[in-house]
């Protein structure tokens, strides 16, 4: 075995894809909370959480807001076009109704 393939495996005898294949499956959470303050004056908090999880495990967890955003989903985009179109529409007649109830 080479150094580089040696130095791949974590201790315990598990490669590297079993490990990742591992935290996919099982997930992970790191959290962590950032304060600044200033004389006993809080300034700043960040409240920082980051899962690491396969999209299945995720979702199984409640968690599928990438399939909701239109950044990343195309049928969440769709559907948002959906609604702005439909909502145009419905301002356009209501204009159209007003211009001819002025026109008379």
């Amino acid at each position: 075995m080479s150094t580089l393939a040696t130095r791949a495996q974590p201790p315990g005898g598990m490669s590297l894809a079993d490990l990742l294949e591992r935290v996919l499956d099982k997930g992970i959470v790191i959290a962590g909370d950032v304060e600044v303050r200033l004389l006993d004056i809080e300034l700043l908090t960040l409240k920082l959480r980051l899962l690491i999880a396969s999209a299945d495990t995720a979702r199984s967890m409640g968690i599928d807001w990438w399939e909701h955003d239109p950044a990343l989903s195309s049928l969440a985009r769709d559907n948002e076009l959906e609604q702005e179109n439909r909502e145009l529409r419905e301002r356009l007649d209501r204009l159209e109704r007003a211009i001819e109830r002025n026109g008379r």
